[in-house]
């Protein structure tokens, strides 16, 4: 989705709330959603936020503001945008797993709602998963922990592969472990792992560039906010490239990935909205558990393995939750 697009979804409804309701909007408590990642291709995400404010009453432009931030992959970027939300009064701040790191440095008043694919206690967010404690709970979905299990399914697809490359952001606490996991069990397999560190688009360009002229046979796109957001232009080169991939999310399989094994990252921006609605009511952080989104899916897109040429083996259709077709 175009950045434009996204600022219309965004904008669309306000333009038709009454002025009344406008000259009210001061008076309405404000979330702040902020992201390290653009925002112009997590709209689905920001709809299921909004699905769960909404369980708990809350539906915005009527009683509740949201304010929206991206520190764009700049990850410097972030104290700033978290000083704009504070200074703007919000009564929460809801974010993925760097914009929380970067809201916990600057407040301990102002209470935070994590969304996270690492470990929240791991990297000093909340002291526990039961008793958060201080000003920060959320939503922890397995991402990173599954490196070395898509390893393996990457490898159950394409078994002839010698040479496998991975996706890597580098410096992000919510990929560190994830990239020590996967080199752990390569090298316990004895299989070769080209990491391609990635922080710009220009580099995940170039990053294709190296894995052809290294012959990787099959690549693994690694975890994280970067990566994510950048999903369309990663499943359109690993297509024009014909390397069969496996992905942290299943929206990389929707927009034409081979297969993703990964939590619902939709339904932990969900469960945020109801843990944000909580809060507004009057609970506070440390009374609420950070949830755990433990299910997790295996999905196949089959058009896209016989365009690659691959027969998917029956144990893995046998696994599959989704198979599309």
């Amino acid at each position: 989705m175009r950045r434009r697009e996204f600022i219309t979804l965004l904008g669309g409804a306000a333009a038709a709330w009454p002025l009344a309701a406008r000259a009210q909007q001061a008076a309405m408590p404000v979330v702040g959603f902020l992201r390290s990642a653009p925002l112009a291709d997590v709209a689905h995400l920001v709809a299921a936020f909004r699905r769960g404010l909404q369980e708990k009453g809350y539906i915005e432009g009527q009683n509740v503001a949201i304010e929206y931030r991206s520190a764009e992959d700049h990850l410097d970027r972030l104290p700033a945008l978290v000083d704009d939300l504070i200074r703007r009064s919000v009564a929460v701040i809801v974010g993925n797993h760097n914009a929380a790191l970067a809201a916990k440095a600057a407040t301990t008043a102002v209470p935070i709602v994590v969304v996270t694919g690492a470990d929240p206690v791991r990297d000093h967010l909340v002291a526990s998963l039961n008793r958060p404690d201080a000003n920060v709970t959320g939503v922890s979905f397995l991402a990173n922990e599954l490196g070395p299990k898509r390893l393996d399914l990457l490898r159950q697809l394409v078994p002839n592969a010698t040479t496998i490359a991975m996706l890597a952001n580098p410096g992000s606490p919510d990929t560190e472990a994830e990239r020590r996991d996967v080199q752990a069990a390569a090298q316990a397999i004895g299989q070769q792992l080209i990491i391609l560190d990635v922080k710009s688009e220009r580099e995940i360009e170039s990053a294709f560039a190296v894995l052809m002229q290294r012959r990787a046979d099959a690549l693994l796109a690694g975890t994280g906010a970067f990566t994510n957001s950048h999903r369309e232009r990663i499943v359109a080169l690993a297509a024009k490239h014909a390397i069969p991939a496996i992905y942290s999310l299943r929206e990389y399989v929707a927009a034409g990935g081979l297969m993703s094994y990964a939590a619902s990252i939709t339904d932990a921006y969900r469960q945020a909205g109801i843990y944000a609605g909580r809060i507004l009511k009057g609970e506070k952080p440390a009374d609420l558990p950070v949830m755990q989104s433990t299910k997790i899916e295996l999905v196949i897109n089959l058009k896209t393995a016989r365009t690659l040429g691959l027969n998917v083996p029956d144990k893995l259709l046998a696994l599959a939750d989704e198979v599309i077709e």
